[in-house]
């Protein structure tokens, strides 16, 4: 029977990357995401029974406690059945023939721009950060000219050759040593 792993993010996400992690871990060969992008609906999925397993971040070693994770967790009961850590490397992501200068926003998840603070003050200190429900999600949005060609995306690397993007720099999270804890859970007992 396949494995249905509800990841919060969308396809290129660090929440994939995490469900990949896991899998290996657990030599699980027989499996497949679905990217139900927020925490809520992956832990709605996981009571309803659409998934087997739920993974999400929950905190990171520089951003902090994932608020929209606790905030969804203290709605549901579910069971923990492992946490872990990955390494994470934040991109800024363009369109195609995009220039530093045409950029006036970066859109990304609220914990990829805590994650960035630094290097966007120092490096984009008139460019307006915009909160986005997930980092693949912009990305996803950019590619697709949901979001104007004026915005740069903070997204995993992947993201570029999913959707069609160049990426502009990379690495620019602040410290070089960035993790992120993720959860898998399973539904409660009934």
């Amino acid at each position: 029977m396949t494995l249905r792993i509800g990841v919060s993010g969308a396809e290129g996400s660090f929440s994939k990357e995490a469900a990949r992690t896991y899998v290996r871990t657990e030599n699980i060969t027989d499996w497949k995401p679905m990217y139900l992008v927020s925490v809520a609906r992956v832990l709605e999925a996981l009571k309803n029974g659409s998934v087997e397993r739920g993974i999400f971040p929950i905190e990171n070693s520089n951003g902090g406690i994932v608020t929209e994770t606790v905030h969804a967790m203290a709605k549901c009961t579910f069971i923990i059945e492992k946490l872990f850590e990955i390494d994470v490397h934040h991109c800024l992501l363009v369109t195609p023939r995009t220039n530093a200068g045409d950029i006036t926003t970066i859109a990304s998840h609220d914990q990829a721009l805590k994650q960035c603070g630094m290097y966007l003050k120092r490096r984009w200190p008139g460019v307006e950060p915009q909160e986005y429900a997930d980092t693949a999600q912009s990305a996803h949005d950019l590619g697709k000219g949901i979001l104007p060609k004026s915005t740069a995306v903070i997204a995993p690397r992947c993201c570029a050759a999913l959707y069609g993007l160049d990426v502009l720099e990379e690495s620019i999270q602040d410290p070089k040593f960035n993790f992120t804890t993720f959860v898998v859970a399973q539904a409660a007992v009934q």
